[in-house]
């Protein structure tokens, strides 16, 4: 009999670790996970993305001659202003020697700015597709919102869906999202 309770302890022990064995999680070797085929590349910078944004579009809503200085307009608007991405190391830095009230006025501030910067992205974007045909309208809105986060069903993380993927739009993407 104490040979069964101990072949069945053995055996539960036995079991268990090689069940927490089956969550340890081994390190990624270079080349390997989310990020591997970034390694060695240089992240473009934001006028080859603004450029990379305008060829998009112009070729996604067949844009007119005409509808040019419009294009134009809604890039350089929709880009970020000087300033307008602080460093955000220095920034928590920052926030370390503040009292708790003090951090609640600057990240107040800081909202009131995204909120300033949103608004005036939006505003653009608005003015932009007015000056659209109806197709022209039709394909803008069915561009897949570039911002955080806002991924289409199913993609995981990282991947084009994902969030940081697709930024082909720009800065907030269509409707400033």
């Amino acid at each position: 009999m104490k040979t069964i309770k101990t072949l069945a302890l053995t055996g539960a022990l036995a079991s268990l670790t090689f069940a927490t064995a089956s969550f340890a999680q081994q390190p990624q070797a270079p080349g390997q996970g989310p990020r591997a085929g970034m390694e060695g590349r240089e992240r473009p910078s934001p006028e080859q993305m603004r450029s990379h944004m305008a060829e998009r579009l112009r070729a996604t809503l067949q844009l007119t001659p005409q509808q040019e200085a419009a294009l134009n307009t809604y890039v350089a608007a929709i880009a970020p202003k000087a300033g307008e991405r602080p460093d955000r190391r220095g920034a928590r830095e920052a926030m370390r020697d503040m009292t708790t009230p003090q951090r609640l006025d600057a990240m107040a501030a800081h909202m009131a700015q995204r909120q300033q910067a949103f608004a005036a992205r939006a505003e653009a974007t608005k003015r932009f597709y007015a000056q659209l045909t109806p197709s022209q309208q039709k394909a803008f809105d069915a561009l897949r919102p570039a911002g955080r986060g806002m991924g289409g069903k199913g993609k995981g993380k990282g991947g084009p869906g994902g969030p940081g993927g697709n930024r082909a739009m720009g800065h907030g993407g269509p409707g400033g999202r």
